[in-house]
């Protein structure tokens, strides 16, 4: 056997953390092209002293609280552009402030917050990731094992495979965490079944309920303006309705 080749270690370089921008962003429709936000009267409480305390941006000033600050202070307004504003390692007075902002999402507050890039980041890969492994699964499954997927996202079922698989591709990439979920799920499975057995009158709705075909026995009462599949596939997951299912299931399979 061919000795496994060595792999070398990549070196790299990456950046420090502590010098990298600070992203700050409004939070969901506030903000247009600008939002100031107040830099005017704002009282916070301040964990170190346990007081209530004045708060400010002045660039040209150490620290963000008022009684810290000169007599002559220069107050500046903060902006944020397109719902973004971009403060540099460079402004820490600036970053403190916005921290401790009342508007900050972070204490209580609506207009804004910290941009977590690393969750995004992390949360775009689950996505791609949750992508890649519903289409490998709609891939390597059987037709018959994705259909009761594919009938419960309401795809046409009365087509040739392929189709269905494109269909199923789609609605994957659309919404991963939701397809997933209805991977070899018993409720859906359920409502195949049960679906199925409406289709080929092994059941049917009479009388403000669900009957057996063949004798006209009742099966599950339906309520006014309740849909039959739901109620039908709800009563055939209880214990009391299990035997329903396992009747349907023999049924659906002696139909050539």
């Amino acid at each position: 056997m061919a000795a496994k080749p060595k792999v070398s270690k990549v070196k790299r370089k990456l950046a420090d953390e502590t010098k990298l921008p600070v992203l700050f962003e409004t939070v969901g429709k506030k903000g247009g092209v600008f939002l100031k936000i107040k830099n005017k009267g704002l009282t916070v409480y301040d964990e170190e002293t346990g007081k209530v305390r004045g708060l400010r941006y002045a660039p040209e000033e150490n620290s963000v609280f008022i009684d810290e600050q000169s007599d002559t202070a220069s107050v500046q307004q903060v902006i944020f552009e397109n719902k973004i504003l971009v403060v540099n390692y460079t402004k820490p007075n600036l970053i403190k402030f916005l921290d401790l902002h009342p508007g900050n999402v972070a204490n209580g507050g609506s207009l804004f917050q910290r941009a977590n890039k690393e969750a995004n980041i992390e949360q775009e890969l689950d996505n791609e990731f949750l992508v890649h492994d519903a289409i490998s699964l709609i891939k390597s499954r059987p037709i018959e094992e994705l259909l009761p997927v594919a009938m419960a996202l309401k795809i046409e079922t009365n087509q040739k495979d392929l189709a269905i698989k494109r269909a199923l591709v789609i609605a994957a990439k659309r919404k991963p965490a939701e397809f997933m979920s209805l991977v070899d799920s018993p409720m859906v499975n359920a409502r195949s079944v049960v679906a199925q057995a409406f289709d080929f009158q092994i059941v049917e709705e009479r009388n403000g309920g669900v009957v057996w075909f063949d004798t006209g026995k009742l099966i599950v009462s339906v309520p006014v303006g309740q849909d039959r599949i739901e109620i039908m596939t709800r009563f055939v997951m209880t214990d009391k309705g299990a035997s329903v299912l396992s009747e349907l299931e023999k049924q659906l399979e002696m139909i050539v």
